[in-house]
């Protein structure tokens, strides 16, 4: 993985970052990606991150948890930071208006380093910063991610490193990725006392965000296996028999695996992956039905809409409506 800036090299210099942080983004986001700062400086005895908020207009943002986050000011009071980090979430493409993009883009090369933290990689991707760049965002949102910006290397990894530009697909990532921070600039053992503080292992960047290779534990690695064919396949859905075929099961032992692990049978749970995909997708985004219908593995919108308003008791058009 390449390295990002300068800012990811050995430094006893204080690093000082600004976070843009949009309405309806995660306080627990903003907590991954401050804390282990905070935790950095308090291993060390010595401020070596100092940050401020800024927010679109200055006042305090409502978070998805309903409560709202203090802000320092506007975004161009985050002049004079090294580093500028947009956190965003839902919504980011009303809450992203056309003049905060033109001051983002205008700011941008004052900075040493840009980030994006989920929806914050779609925020500096619609301000023109990422082209010909490495990067990733939530896994729910990879897909049209890519479509929407085919001159970005688009990844699935946990966290990525590009010329100047750093992108985290959520608050997990966020984590791992300032780990990396504080491991390039002050040294792996302060990152892993930092790590411990939370009770938390780094991640590496290029891991995927989404991957069969570190399952569940408390799940046999069968089902896990199972789980991920499913998780790749919501599009081209497999019989059970499939799947259990190419784990070497009979479909009776792969059903027992899934009764006696999750409490429901290998269709119901690839069934309901299929319903919960399609209704991230009702909620963020503005595909017409029959494309959501085809990209969750229905033969018709009909066939989702029956599907749907028997697991949410509601059909999708009223979800859309709300």
């Amino acid at each position: 993985m390449a390295q990002s800036a300068t800012i990811f090299a050995a430094s006893q210099q204080p690093l000082r970052l600004a976070l843009l942080v949009l309405p309806q983004a995660s306080i627990l986001e903003v907590a991954a990606t401050l804390d282990p700062l905070r935790a950095a400086n308090r291993h060390l005895g010595r401020e070596a991150y100092r940050w401020r908020v800024v927010t679109p207009g200055g006042a305090p943002v409502p978070l998805t948890c309903g409560i709202e986050l203090p802000s320092t000011g506007p975004l161009p009071t985050a002049e004079g930071a090294d580093v500028l980090i947009v956190i965003a979430g839902y919504r980011q493409s009303e809450v992203a208006t056309k003049p905060l993009l033109r001051d983002l883009r205008r700011l941008a090369p004052r900075f040493r380093a840009l980030g994006g933290i989920d929806a914050g990689g779609w925020v500096l991707a619609r301000a023109g910063l990422l082209d010909g760049q490495r990067a990733t965002v939530h896994w729910e949102d990879l897909e049209d991610f890519a479509a929407s910006h085919p001159d970005i290397d688009v990844v699935p990894d946990r966290f990525t490193l590009s010329g100047r530009f750093f992108t985290a697909g959520g608050a997990a990532p966020a984590t791992d990725l300032m780990l990396h921070l504080i491991a390039s600039r002050q040294g792996a053992a302060l990152a892993h006392q930092v790590a411990a503080s939370f009770v938390t292992t780094p991640r590496p960047g290029a891991e995927p965000q989404i991957t069969a290779t570190r399952p569940d534990p408390r799940l046999d690695p069968r089902v896990a296996q199972a789980i991920a064919r499913m998780e790749a396949r919501l599009d081209t859905p497999e019989p059970a028999s499939a799947t259990a075929a190419a784990l070497h099961l009979s479909p009776r032992r792969l059903e027992q695996l899934f009764r006696a692990n999750l409490g429901v049978t290998p269709g119901a749970y690839a069934l309901m992956l299929r319903l919960q995909a399609a209704r991230r997708m009702l909620t963020d985004t503005r595909h017409p039905l029959a494309e959501i219908a085809l990209r969750c593995g229905f033969s018709s919108a009909s066939t989702l809409s029956r599907a749907f308003r028997a697991e949410f008791g509601q059909p999708p058009s009223a979800l859309r409506r709300a």
